[in-house]
């Protein structure tokens, strides 16, 4: 079968790997989607300790279920033929925070397309472990495989206006316009926030929004965001921000944009061994501000993401701008890279 495969740092190739086995507990899956992650791209330009390779990329991935192991218990409620996505960074289910509900918290935590061959190939092996810790949720059999295989992505961002405890009426304030901004606007507003204000250095990245439900839209190259958020809060700060672009700055401006008792959310991710940020205490210890951390999500967050997609409160079609054949994952990664895209959604039945 057509495989995306990851050797090295700037070496990914699309070539035939033979088809994968589905142990006793396994679950085989014909991939008919699978969309390219930001992960991916940093891992095809600078590699990932991760990644022992070669190994099949991908966990943005949806399709039908083609076998059912042996010993996969009717309790997981999956039937062959069923459409399924996954929260697919597997747990243990044992460990403390697997005990708590918190499986993306895992201590050993093993994510499809890196310690596990992904969802870039016309099939894939959901594991065993997968399967018994609930990973595997269905969806809806008319639910476009392009707009199915977002929920991961939407997941993610379920989990960080979670985090938020959205009132109705709040003001969440996003930093960062790139798909996953965008995303956190649209799960903000199904969240009940009244206002959505997204802030975008990038011009092409702020027309890109236009066409998704925010209300207020800021350039900061040519606009002071703190004046700007200010006044479009009267003088308080918004209610959360959550910060979707993977940048020092933005985090640490993020704790004088939010009123007191307000949250942020580090939602992007800094690079290892440059992730050092300096935070003024006093607006954190006089404002009883919460800073939290986001990673990942869980099976319930992925439950939720499908709902979100199914009834077009996040617009699944406009996320993916772009369908392509697995042959073209570099001209998806030129796309990502330029920022011309959103999702850039691979379908393995092109080639």
């Amino acid at each position: 079968m057509k495989a995306v495969v990851y050797y090295a740092p700037g070496d990914v190739r699309v070539e035939d790997v033979p088809p994968p086995e589905c142990g006793e507990g396994d679950v085989l899956v014909d991939v008919d989607a699978c969309a390219v992650c930001g992960s991916d791209l940093k891992s095809f330009r600078h590699g990932n300790p991760r990644l022992k390779p070669p190994l099949t990329l991908g966990h943005e991935f949806t399709g039908r279920i083609g076998r059912l192991g042996s010993a996969v218990s009717s309790d997981a409620g999956l039937s062959v033929g069923d459409r399924v996505v996954m929260a697919t960074s597997t747990s243990c289910g044992k460990c403390f925070y697997c005990q708590r509900g918190w499986a993306n918290l895992c201590v050993d935590l093993a994510p499809m397309g890196f310690s596990y061959p992904g969802g870039m190939a016309e099939q894939v092996v959901i594991p065993a472990r997968a399967v018994r810790n609930g990973h595997v949720v269905r969806v809806e059999q008319d639910m476009p495989a392009k707009v199915a295989c977002l929920a991961e992505p939407v997941s993610c961002a379920v989990n960080s206006l979670e985090q938020c405890d959205i009132q109705p009426g709040d003001t969440v304030l996003i930093l960062g316009a790139g798909p996953m901004g965008l995303i956190n606007a649209c799960v903000a507003r199904a969240s009940g926030a009244g206002r959505v204000l997204l802030s975008e250095i990038n011009p092409d990245r702020l027309a890109q929004a236009e066409g998704f439900d925010c209300d207020v839209l800021i350039n900061p190259a040519e606009q002071d965001l703190h004046e700007t958020v200010m006044r479009e809060t009267d003088g308080l700060g918004a209610d959360a921000c959550i910060v979707a672009a993977p940048a020092a700055a933005a985090q640490e401006q993020a704790i004088t944009l939010v009123r007191k008792r307000g949250t942020v959310v580090l939602f992007a991710s800094l690079p290892k061994g440059n992730s050092q940020i300096t935070l003024d205490s006093r607006p954190l210890h006089y404002g009883e501000l919460r800073v939290v951390g986001l990673s990942d999500s869980t099976a319930e967050h992925v439950r939720r993401a499908v709902d979100l997609l199914a009834r077009d409160a996040v617009p699944g079609e406009k996320l993916a701008t772009h369908v392509m054949a697995l042959r073209q994952i570099h001209e998806a990664f030129d796309l990502m890279t330029q920022g011309q895209s959103l999702r850039v959604v691979l379908l393995p039945g092109n080639g």
